[in-house]
């Protein structure tokens, strides 16, 4: 499958806000968008901001979802048709969707400082799910579901560091972590009231909730 090999950091300087794709550094001075705030390219600087069509505007929201998950067009598309059959908003079905992931998962309960570096964990075979060996970014973790870090990859310095950065904020309610087992569990499936919309998460509501 196809993915972006590319400095993350145009990402976020294409969208004109932080994506928070490269972990710590998204909160320090070193991110582009705190040192340069203007699309990548030769006339980035000084390219006039003309007023975009509903379409554009669309499309750019989208362009930011698909990249802060780490998800190629077919992925998304696949994930938005199964959204979209399931009863509810369709909107929020996607979101809880997204949220489900592994690579998600194993972000969200602190093992990686970013979700990247999570698909890598588990590419690598790092991650077991109820004690197996899951290397599937993309596998669906259900409630009940018990997500850990193999005992080998435990000391990786990657993996301690994000550990140690996260035990400072707020758990999420719908999630359950021991960090020193290095080992958590979905307790149920996240609602929106349960997840902290950040600007990328509030984005999906809003697009495929109308």
């Amino acid at each position: 499958m196809a993915r972006y090999t590319g400095p993350v950091c145009r990402l976020c300087r294409r969208e004109g806000e932080k994506l928070f794709l490269k972990g710590k550094r998204c909160f320090t001075e070193k991110c582009a968008i705190e040192r340069r705030a203007f699309p990548p390219g030769q006339h980035g600087g000084g390219r006039r901001r003309r007023r975009q069509s509903e379409y554009a505007v669309q499309l750019r929201e989208k362009q930011k979802v698909k990249r802060i998950y780490g998800l190629a067009e077919k992925q998304f598309r696949s994930l938005f048709k199964k959204a979209s059959r399931v009863p509810g908003v369709t909107g929020e079905n996607l979101l809880v969707a997204l949220e489900s992931r592994l690579d998600n998962i194993v972000y969200r309960l602190g093992f990686a400082p970013s979700r990247k570096a999570a698909r890598q964990l588990i590419r690598h075979r790092h991650v077991r799910v109820e004690g197996a060996m899951v290397d599937v970014p993309s596998y669906s973790v259900g409630p009940g579901a018990e997500v850990s870090v193999a005992p080998r990859a435990r000391k990786l310095p990657v993996v301690i560091e994000a550990i140690e950065d996260r035990r400072s904020r707020d758990q999420l309610s719908w999630l359950g972590v021991d960090y020193d087992a290095a080992s958590g569990r979905m307790i149920e499936r996240p609602s929106r009231s349960d997840i902290p919309l950040a600007v990328e998460e509030q984005l999906i509501v809003e697009l495929y909730s109308k």
